[in-house]
């Protein structure tokens, strides 16, 4: 397969200015998931140099629009195992870091490999990295726990799952570095390596697949973020490095500091006969239910440019097509 970066830009970056090559190595662990094939391929796209190092649990299909370009390199790896990224990290300038059990029902469900791999594994690639690389760490709003008011960097972390803490931890050690940790929002839409068991994805999909849904917990307010914004943030972190390294920084739109209602009306438009009840279960261990300011990114320059109606829009789209088996493997079973 012959990569080409001008056949990625037009379907993958519309609204990406060109931009200057860099000669710039950047190691994205979990660099074929959901949001890695899509940073993956946005750093190519603007001239980087990428190592993906991946275990490919779910395959390498999701590199495949990108895999033969000529500044990509492809390690399949496990980023607990210290001896091979102590191979690694060498090659690199940059390491996001990106791979991990992601979410509470994932992390309950094999406890001690969550802690080995979003905590521990993150402690061995801080250890082994040197002083002048950088390193982008995703962590996550589930570090916050319950929230009353507006949730900013300063608001103490006291998580409440597995998942939280373990990115809690992350961070402390990511920070210790000296590098930078992006809480992402719930991220939605479409990537290469799909998935949906994240809420507006699996909404959507229930309202296409069911015509109707139960709705629990419909007041709580969450914040949400499309996965092309949240690959174009790590592609910001990369290039502001100096004055972001040391801190955190909430990753998200203010404007999509939402209710779960409002995102089940949103879907409602472009679904007029899906149709929904209520009930007052409380089912979200993370307790999330708080808006986020998103300033302190904000301020340094960092835009989000999807909506939540284009992304419900293109999900729309492409969600009949799917086959049992797409399902099974986006939900991750």
């Amino acid at each position: 397969m012959n990569g080409d970066a001008n056949t990625i830009s037009d379907a993958f970056l519309p609204a990406e200015k060109k931009l200057q090559k860099e000669s710039h190595t950047v190691l994205v662990t979990g660099g074929a998931g959901y949001l890695g094939s899509r940073l993956c391929a946005l750093l190519l796209e603007c001239g980087y140099k990428v190592i993906i190092y991946d275990c490919f649990l779910w395959g390498i299909t999701p590199i495949l629009p990108f895999l033969g370009h000529p500044n990509l390199s492809v390690i399949k790896g496990d980023v607990c195992d210290e001896t091979q990224m102590k191979a690694v990290l060498p090659l690199c300038d940059t390491i996001v870091h990106l791979a991990a059990i992601v979410g509470y029902p994932a992390c309950v469900k094999e406890p001690e490999l969550a802690v080995e791999v979003n905590e521990l594994a993150t402690k061995k690639i801080a250890r082994n990295l040197k002083p002048w690389q950088q390193l982008i760490f995703a962590s996550t709003g589930s570090c916050y726990g319950a929230v009353k008011g507006t949730c900013t960097e300063e608001t103490p972390l006291v998580p409440l799952s597995l998942y939280g803490k373990t990115k809690a931890e992350s961070e402390k050690c990511v920070l210790g570095f000296g590098g930078v940790a992006l809480r992402m929002a719930t991220l939605f839409g479409v990537s290469f390596r799909m998935r949906l068991d994240l809420l507006v994805n699996d909404l959507t999909y229930q309202a296409i697949e069911k015509g109707e849904l139960n709705l629990y917990q419909g007041w709580f307010r969450r914040t949400f973020l499309h996965v092309k914004d949240a690959a174009r943030a790590f592609l910001f972190a990369i290039r502001n490095y100096d004055s972001m390294k040391g801190e955190a920084f909430n990753v998200g739109c203010n404007e999509l500091n939402l209710t779960k209602r409002e995102v089940v009306q949103k879907i409602q438009q472009k679904i007029p006969d899906f149709t929904f009840t209520e009930e007052q279960t409380d089912k979200d261990q993370d307790k999330r239910d708080y808006e986020v300011s998103y300033n302190k990114l904000r301020k340094l320059g960092f835009r989000a440019r999807e909506s939540l109606d284009s992304g419900i829009e293109e999900l729309v789209q492409i969600l009949p097509l799917f086959s049992e088996a797409d399902v099974r493997i986006c939900k991750n079973v």
